[in-house]
Parts: C-alpha cells; structure tokens; sequence
C-alpha cells in the first residue's frame, strides 16, 4: 500500500536550515535493496496526480550545479500512452523492413505500465557549467524519481530504449534539437517482488590515488 503524499515533510524554503545529513535505517536499507521492476512486471495502479506531483518535487532535489535547472518532465499517462505510442509508430512506419508487429509494438510503448515519466536534458549556454555536468543532474533526477518512488511503495524501471536516441522520434514526442532524453521512467505496482541481480565486482573497481 503506497504511503499518503502526507507522509513527505515540507521541503525547506529559500534560506531556510536544510540538512539532510541525520541518520536514517530506512533510508540505509531502501538503498541496501534498491532493484528497479522489470517493466512486464508493472501493473496498476500507478502513481495519481497528486501523488506524481509529490515524486516530481523530490526528484527535482538533485544536485543541480549552477542552480540552472537542466531538466524538465514530460509525464506520458492515460490516454496520452497511446497517443504517444501511435507518433512513434507514424516515424517508423515508412521505414524499409519495418513489418506489422513491429509497428504495433511501437504503438504500445508507453502502456507496457500504467505512469511513464520522460525526464529530458535540456541544457542551456553557460560558461561556468560544462553541458557534461548539465547532462549529469538530468541523470541525477531520474535516480531520485525512482528511489522517490520506491519509498512511496511503487514499482520503476529506468530506460531508454530506441526512441531516446532516434532524432525523428524524439521530435514526435516534443523534444528541442538540444534536448535528449535522460529516461524513460516507468512507474506502477510490482505484480511480483524482483529478486536480485548480478552486481558488480566492487573490488574490480575500487582503487586509491
């Protein structure tokens, strides 16, 4: 059972004392078992409104260098999945060896679960901040959407599949020349708990200056 949007503490105002550095087990043991849900194991419900406008604004707390914002959500629900689906269908469609069903599986991209999130980078000109580190707080907030997600209860699954990188699809969905998508984030209920995958090798990739 997802927790209440009430259960989220008010976020500080401008100026206001914001440590977040306090111990929590909770939090300790959300990370311990952090496992995305595959998206053929997202089922309803998902996240509502107002419980995605609550996910938005703590994602939106990543690490944002330059305070400029590099980001924006583009929220694919409802009757919009199918929308969204027969666009990416429309660019494909005159493609050479594109048959039926991969026509049709392009149709139903987005209602593979019930709430899909396309976090977008959207860099902007800026002399002190690289559009690398930019690019960096994009990927940050996708992190944050799911761990947000996760606390409230939900299932997530961040990808990026083919529409992220194919520039006649990100146009069909309203994407800027500039902007790319930093994820596809695929909220909704687990039909069945995830077991853990392989990780890796830490000891392979820790090393001291």
């Amino acid at each position: 059972m997802p927790l209440p949007v009430s259960a989220i503490p008010r976020a500080p105002h401008e100026n206001e004392p914001a440590n977040a550095s306090y111990p929590s087990r909770e939090t300790l043991a959300l990370l311990a078992g952090r496992r995305s849900v595959k998206i053929a194991q997202l089922g309803e419900p998902g996240p509502s409104e107002e419980e995605l406008k609550a996910l938005l604004e703590l994602a939106a707390r990543a690490p944002d260098h330059g305070k400029l914002g590099p980001w924006r959500f583009v929220l694919i629900t409802g009757d919009a999945r199918a929308r969204a689906g027969e666009k990416l269908s429309a660019t494909i469609a005159g493609d050479d060896g594109v048959d039926a069903t991969q026509l049709q599986f392009a149709q139903r991209h987005f209602l593979r679960a019930p709430v899909c999130v396309m976090v977008v980078s959207s860099p902007t000109a800026s002399i002190k901040v690289p559009e690398w580190e930019q690019q960096l707080s994009a990927a940050a907030v996708c992190y944050g959407l799911l761990i947000s997600a996760h606390a409230f209860g939900y299932g997530g699954c961040w990808l990026s599949e083919w529409p992220a990188y194919d520039v006649r699809a990100r146009a069909a969905l309203g994407m800027g020349e500039t902007e790319r998508v930093a994820g596809f984030v695929y909220l909704g209920t687990a039909r069945e708990p995830p077991t853990e995958r392989v990780r890796p090798d830490l000891a392979a990739r820790i090393s001291r200056f």
